[in-house]
């Protein structure tokens, strides 16, 4: 399968049906916003990027754009299983199900799109298949994305927009596709792209200095916005002049990823620098406010960034620096090691109900372990992490959680008390 042959979505639904079937069934948690964060923030999706792990045998041989491709109609598609409320319970219905998706994806993009809009016929007349359609219009939108190797802050800045489609999507599969409601979701693709202005620019100018690096970013995002040339004006002024945060469009009534997606955006363009303020975190607090967010929200976000930050250090190439990597580090393990504590009681269960666990971590402290065994304690650490409520939304970062560090991070009287328990 070749993301830039034809044919490649059909290919690739085929290849993947195993796992969207999952969605459908096993992934759904209390509130489907927080699945589609689960599995949409790993990927780097989010933040404009497509670093993240693709299962498929020949991903490494795709570039950036082709990654792009296959990362947004998974994360589409996973948006409207996780937001479909009728139970799924045979391979035909799941079928129904991925023909309603594309369909619901030709149209989107066809009514909220105008310039990718694409006709359902052929030159011939022939009728072009939901599949078909759904792979043009596709095509088209990644093509509209920056192509800037090794450019975290490009990329982030120009790309992260991709995010806004699967929001508006999701709200889109539940309507009915009229003019009115057209008109409506084209309206709110602008005014969320204003919004996404307003919030780059708030946190720009929260240190009240305006870096060279913040500048020629926001030119980059500018430039993917597709303002009209009034609002690119405005824009232009509220960056120069700076805005307060009442002054940002943000209903009440927003949906809970939406805020976590422009906290985010907010906490990345205080990295643009490579300095983080006082002032900034100050703002960054203020803003959590505004978002109806309090400031486990804000640690949260902080985790999940700098977790998927350390996880592809090697694949952005534009932050490495070896300071830069040891501060994201020690603050990484700080935050994991707060949320550890709290949920000393979680661990210590998730532990002791593993019996080879115990007895594994009771030799290390006694002797080396062999380099399996030191695999095996590794992931039933991970495992055992995963059970604390923060980690069932925001995913762990596997490569960088090496034995050492969960050494660090679980609470050391644990230990004491699984002697106790002997």
């Amino acid at each position: 399968m070749n993301p830039g042959n034809k044919g490649w979505l059909k290919d690739y639904l085929e290849f993947r049906k195993d796992l969207l079937k999952d969605i459908s069934f096993n992934l759904k948690s209390s509130h489907p916003e927080h699945s589609l964060y689960r599995i949409i923030q790993p990927t780097g999706l989010m933040y404009g990027q497509s670093v993240g792990h693709i299962d498929h045998p020949a991903a490494d041989t795709w570039d950036e754009k082709d990654k792009m491709k296959i990362l947004l109609a998974e994360s589409l598609i996973s948006s409207s299983l996780l937001f479909h409320n009728k139970p799924i319970n045979t391979p035909e219905e799941l079928s129904d199900v991925f023909l309603k998706v594309l369909e619901n994806i030709s149209r989107f993009y066809n009514n909220v799109f105008p310039e990718l809009a694409t006709p359902t016929k052929t030159l011939f007349g022939r009728k072009r298949s939901p599949l078909e359609l759904a792979e043009r219009i596709l095509d088209k939108r990644i093509d509209l994305t920056a192509d800037y190797k090794e450019n975290f802050w490009v990329y982030f800045f120009h790309n992260s927009l991709l995010f806004l489609d699967i929001f508006i999507f999701g709200q889109w599969i539940h309507t009915n596709a009229d003019r009115i409601v057209a008109d409506f979701f084209r309206y709110e693709r602008e005014e969320l792209r204003f919004s996404m202005v307003k919030v780059i620019a708030a946190t720009a100018h929260s240190d009240n200095i305006l870096d060279y690096e913040e500048r020629k970013l926001f030119q980059y995002f500018l430039q993917s916005t597709d303002l009209p040339s009034d609002k690119k004006k405005e824009a232009l002024n509220i960056f120069e002049n700076g805005v307060a945060l009442e002054e940002i469009n943000i209903p009440t009534d927003n949906s809970w990823i939406l805020r976590k997606f422009l906290l985010e955006i907010a906490i990345l363009t205080t990295w643009a620098d490579r300095r983080v303020e006082q002032a900034e975190q100050d703002f960054l607090k203020d803003f959590c406010k505004v978002l109806n967010f309090n400031e486990e929200d804000l640690e949260n976000s902080l985790l999940a960034i700098e977790g998927f930050v350390l996880e592809h250090w090697q694949q952005l190439e534009y932050l490495q620096d070896r300071q830069d990597y040891q501060r994201v580090s020690e603050h990484f393990i700080e935050r994991i090691s707060r949320v550890a504590e709290r949920n000393r009681g979680r661990l210590l269960k998730g532990i002791k109900d593993s019996e080879e666990l115990v007895n594994l971590m009771r030799k290390a402290r006694s002797g080396q372990l062999t380099p399996e065994e030191n695999e095996v304690v590794r992931q039933h650490l991970i495992a055992v992490l995963k059970t604390i409520p923060t980690f069932v939304i925001i995913s762990l970062p596997q490569k960088f959680l090496t034995l050492p560090i969960l050494m660090q991070i679980i609470p050391r009287s644990l230990f004491a008390e699984l002697d106790e328990s002997r």
